[in-house]
């Protein structure tokens, strides 16, 4: 009995011409038998230096092919690669091949396909033998609760994944959490494998594959910006020390929220330096309620709407660029097929409400939090997961806030919400994108506030100041001639105004500090890079009512 193994890369022409061989011979053999292993293009290297060291062979080449000695054991006789084999065939059994190149190319790419079949059937394999471990954060807030049945859905991870969910909360909470538990355990979800809730700090992300960190409550007060910001701090630290620690080394963490969302995932990367790449913030939301304003506008359906693009902070001063949205679908008098698509900007002639009404809104919505509810949050979260899992829908753009390497002119290490793709398990930023190119003032004034945050928050910097153009100074000194109250009383009256819950919306004072009424959301007009009307040229006259306005907050 002559029993030999042929081994090569998945996409080797010569290992489909071996193989070729090998078959006939084995078919036409009684007494010759082949075992077949194939290596993914990207291991093969690091799976044939290991096997050659095991046996002490050397060879360096696709494919390799040895006989096993079954009569008398041991490593088994290496005869070579595909020359030696054919030399062997052709002296030992008369018989030859005449496989041409195009064949041999062709077996070679549906021996790659077939692998990697195989390997996804393996990976598959092992989510049912071992589920996916899930944890929340703040498992008793609202989002969770309407988080959790999208996760047991089979939608997010898919339907050939189970998962292992657990609800991490302070001790407090764990009444509400237990109640919680039964009720995710009557859905009875073939997806969920177990539920579970944890308010041991120590055990907290215990070989987590994914960590949904939502927004956090207190009962604890502070008295200024700058206390609100460095109040996030020992929270995400004590969170990134935890995952670094105890979770799994490829684990996905995704920063949901309504208020300091870039701020607290730039200190989950500070904190959780070896993950720092798969550490994200949701910006769908914020995107959700641009294309839903602007679907009433048009009179469709918000799904209808592509490539709406969030810049900047997510919770705070960003900036909605409407230069690559597009709509589908859309009953007019120009109709096409379902990959039809008109720009946006194109179809709503009324320049006044995309820089009056339009921006108003987005600036409450977006600055204030309000109506960003648990079911949005939750949407959004359960939206980001499934592309980063399965990837993005194939052309489109999607918002996502990462960790700068200075893409766009963004200065590095602050979080920026910008556009991504997702493919193959990961995101990418979309830097070849045309015409989207960001006004310098508009850029600086996003950039300087998280550049602000980060110091504040690290203890680098005492003071928040918010972002100040000459014009905002100049507007400020014709102001200094008001009259004022006493410092005391003033000072009191500031304090008071500031006070307010560590994890609830911001108050007003906060906001304008935040989000200034006259340079926070701007949109893009028709075709041109932003720019203010401010900052125009007045020798410059728009060709229409829209062009060359980029109204901001």
């Amino acid at each position: 009995m002559a029993k030999f193994v042929l081994a090569g890369r998945a996409d080797c022409q010569y290992y489909a011409k071996a193989e070729l061989l090998a078959d006939y011979l084995q078919k036409n053999l009684p007494d010759f038998r082949i075992h077949k292993i194939t290596q993914h293009p990207h291991v093969w290297e690091e799976w044939l230096k290991h096997l050659c060291e095991k046996n002490k062979w050397s060879h360096k080449t696709s494919p390799i092919i040895w006989r096993e000695l079954l009569d008398r054991g041991g490593k088994g006789l290496l005869l070579g690669g595909y020359n030696e084999f054919l030399e062997h065939a052709q002296l030992y059994y008369g018989v030859t091949s005449s496989m041409t190149t195009e064949l041999m190319k062709a077996i070679a790419q549906e021996n790659l396909e077939t692998h990697i079949e195989k390997e996804l059937e393996g990976e598959a394999l092992k989510g049912l033998l071992s589920p996916l471990q899930v944890w929340i954060t703040s498992a008793s807030a609202p989002a969770c609760y309407n988080l959790i049945p999208i996760l047991t859905s089979g939608e997010v991870f898919g339907t050939h994944t189970e998962i292992s969910i657990t609800l991490f909360d302070q001790k407090e909470a764990e009444e509400n959490l237990n109640m919680l538990m039964s009720e995710i355990r009557d859905l009875v979800s073939p997806f969920l494998r177990s539920v579970s809730v944890c308010t041991r700090v120590e055990e907290a992300f215990l070989q987590a594959h994914v960590v949904i960190v939502l927004d956090d409550s207190t009962d604890k007060e502070v008295h200024s910006l700058e206390d609100c910001i460095r109040s996030r701090v020992p929270l995400c630290r004590l969170y990134g020390y935890l995952m670094e620690k105890n979770a799994h080394e490829s684990v996905r963490v995704i920063v949901g929220g309504k208020t300091f969302v870039n701020l607290k995932t730039v200190l989950l990367t500070r904190y959780a330096p070896h993950i720092a790449h798969n550490v994200v913030a949701v910006a769908l939301g914020v995107e959700g309620q641009a294309k839903a304003a602007l679907a009433r506008k048009l009179g469709t359906t918000p799904s209808s709407i592509k490539d709406v693009i969030i810049w900047g902070n997510i919770s705070g001063n960003n900036y909605v660029d409407l230069r690559q949205a597009k709509v589908y679908r859309r009953e007019s008098a120009i109709w096409g097929p379902p990959h039809y698509s008109r720009p946006v900007l194109h179809l709503i002639s009324d320049s006044e409400w995309v820089n009056g009404e339009f921006v108003a809104t987005l600036k409450k919505l977006t600055a204030t939090g309000e109506q960003f509810g648990a079911i949005l949050a939750a949407h959004s979260i359960a939206t980001t997961l499934k592309y980063w899992y399965h990837g993005s829908p194939p052309g489109e753009v999607v918002s996502l806030g990462v960790l700068s390497e200075g893409q766009f002119g963004v200065p590095e290490g602050i979080v920026f919400s910008m556009p991504v793709k997702f493919e193959n398990g990961t995101w990418e930023v979309l830097t070849d994108l045309k015409n989207i190119e960001i006004n310098e003032r508009i850029m600086t004034r996003m950039t300087s506030d998280l550049i602000q945050e980060k110091l504040v928050a690290l203890g680098d910097l005492i003071n928040f100041q918010p972002y100040q153009s000459e014009a905002d100074l100049a507007l400020k000194d014709e102001k200094t001639a008001v009259p004022t109250t006493d410092d005391n009383q003033e000072g009191q009256r500031e304090s008071g105004e500031r006070k307010d819950s560590m994890y609830s919306d911001l108050i007003q004072d906060e906001e304008k500090d935040l989000v200034m009424s006259d340079d926070v959301t701007a949109v893009a007009s028709k075709d041109l890079i932003p720019q203010t009307v401010s900052e125009k040229p007045h020798s410059q006259e728009p060709a229409d009512e829209s062009e060359g306005k980029s109204v901001e907050q």
